[in-house]
């Protein structure tokens, strides 16, 4: 992984730089040391990475160093384990696909993350104290003979060395029947969804047992299904709102106070397609694999296999920007899709300013 910084080459100008490196830099790198997840927390000093071996790796920003963007390990954990599901008979990968934080109600940071099937909740808290002093277990935790106790002591927390506890919080499970591809918190801080290929469901945070539905664009004969969902995001500031994108790249608003159910859409924001451009490949690089919201809820940020665009949300007939990103791999779509590279999915950021 390699973190990057901007300092300011000229006074209109943004130069980026190579700044820091994560993890080996080898060759012999397994396959589930790959990075599958990466996501900076609200304020940027936590940087948290999922691989395909299902570990979460926590950075922190080291502010000892001025001008720079230099994080240092934080914590390490497992999420997620290799699953199967016998009534599918299917393996469950342990690969970690999304993470997003949580606003930082405490000391303590909350992530959720998930795989395939699975979310969930994670707490991230820093102790520098210790209970010792209770009667039936000795300070070293040994059981203590309960013929040897005479006197009663009083449980007291004493000082000790700071050390990083990740502990799960809630599972969310059983709820989806095709793969996750993300998760989002909604503003109220209280629910968010999470979207597979056909649905979109509501959780509330404290409630791991249920979820509603609010979309399902599954149709009835499977044979008839032309479009998958592919990304799906809440609005930063009106709880009521979200937008999801779809395999044939458009994205669609929906509005959570017009029906429980979503399946008709507020508005679609989709591009017109030159007709004599058109391919066997336009449909797979069309699609698009990431949409964001901007902090102020004004603009759309999507992601397909060659560009990145910036939609007004106000606008729906274009994009406001378009940035070619692979454009350079136009002339060689034919053995990226023998080699299934074209099928890759690519995510997108606004930056935290």
């Amino acid at each position: 992984m390699s973190i990057n910084s901007h300092p300011a080459a000229a006074e209109d100008e943004v130069a980026w730089r190579f700044s820091q490196v994560k993890g080996s830099a080898d060759d012999d790198v397994t396959e589930a040391d790959i990075i599958s997840a990466v996501e900076f927390n609200e304020t940027g000093n936590l940087l948290a990475t999922g691989d395909k071996g299902g570990r979460i790796v926590i950075f922190q920003r080291d502010h000892s160093v001025r001008n720079t963007a230099d994080y240092n390990v934080y914590c390490t954990f497992q999420s997620h384990e290799a699953e199967f599901d016998y009534l599918k008979s299917l393996e469950i990968e342990e690969k970690i696909n999304e993470i997003r934080w949580l606003r930082q109600p405490n000391n303590a940071n909350f992530l959720l993350a998930t795989n395939d099937k699975t979310i969930k909740l994670w707490k991230i808290v820093e102790r520098s104290k210790r209970a010792i002093g209770f009667n039936t277990v000795t300070d070293g935790g040994l059981v203590r003979d309960s013929q040897s106790i005479t006197t009663v002591r009083v449980p007291y927390f004493a000082p000790t060395d700071p050390s990083i506890e990740a502990i799960p919080k809630r599972i969310f499970a059983n709820a989806h029947g095709y793969h996750i591809n993300s998760v989002s918190l909604n503003s109220d801080a209280a629910t968010f969804i999470s979207a597979d290929d056909l649905r979109i469901n509501l959780w509330n945070i404290d409630n791991n047992t249920e979820s509603f539905n609010i979309l399902d664009i599954k149709p009835a004969n499977m044979e008839e299904l032309t479009e998958v969902i592919t990304a799906a995001e809440f609005h930063p500031s009106h709880s009521h709102e979200f937008v999801y994108s779809i395999s044939k790249g458009s994205i669609r608003l929906c509005d959570m106070r017009s029906s429980a159910l979503c399946d008709s859409h507020s508005k679609v924001f989709e591009e017109p397609q030159d007709p004599s451009s058109k391919s066997f490949f336009s449909e797979i690089i069309a699609s698009i694999s990431d949409v964001r919201y901007s902090h102020d809820g004004r603009y759309l940020l999507s992601r397909d296999y060659l560009t990145v665009k910036v939609w007004d949300v106000k606008m729906e007939r274009k994009p406001v920007h378009t940035f070619q990103v692979h454009d350079y791999l136009r002339t060689q779509l034919c053995p990226l899709y023998e080699n299934d590279c074209i099928f890759d999915k690519f995510q997108c950021c606004w930056s935290g300013s």
